[in-house]
């Protein structure tokens, strides 16, 4: 009964042995797999790390460019401001030159001829105006902002 109770034991440590060496085989082949899994992990970390220095010199790039167009533009509508405010100034003595040469005109025209009736002719002030109008309707449309 000792020898049958010793097989029964060997047997027994046998099939632990077996199902421990099958363990090891399913365990070993996931080991690969995750192995794998690692380099090719390593592999996207890589190029994510050179798309996010690439991104970040193109974003340097922007700023750059971005604070270049705003000082040249700050720089175009303030000079269009003062180009404005002079072109107001001159139509003003334009405007105030011609109503001077029409009254000289006017004078110096003989009596006895019929005075024609003037043509309506738009003043410095509303062409001023106009102008001033379509250049604030381009600002608020975006295109000069």
């Amino acid at each position: 009964m000792s020898h049958a109770l010793g097989i029964v034991i060997e047997s027994l440590v046998s099939v632990l042995l077996l199902l421990t060496i099958g363990y090891c085989m399913l365990l070993n082949t996931r080991l690969k797999r995750l192995k794998a899994d690692e380099h090719s992990l390593k592999a996207v970390i890589a190029e994510l790390i050179t798309a996010t220095e690439i991104a970040e010199r193109a974003i340097g790039g922007l700023k750059h460019t971005v604070r270049d167009v705003n000082e040249n533009l700050g720089n175009q509508l303030t000079a269009a401001a003062q180009l404005s405010q002079q072109l107001n100034k001159q139509l003003a003595e334009g405007d105030a030159v011609f109503r001077r040469l029409s009254k000289i005109a006017i004078a110096a025209r003989p009596s006895s001829a019929p005075e024609p009736a003037e043509p309506e002719m738009p003043t410095a002030k509303s062409v001023a105006a106009a102008a001033q109008a379509f250049s604030d309707r381009r600002r608020s449309s975006g295109l000069a902002a």
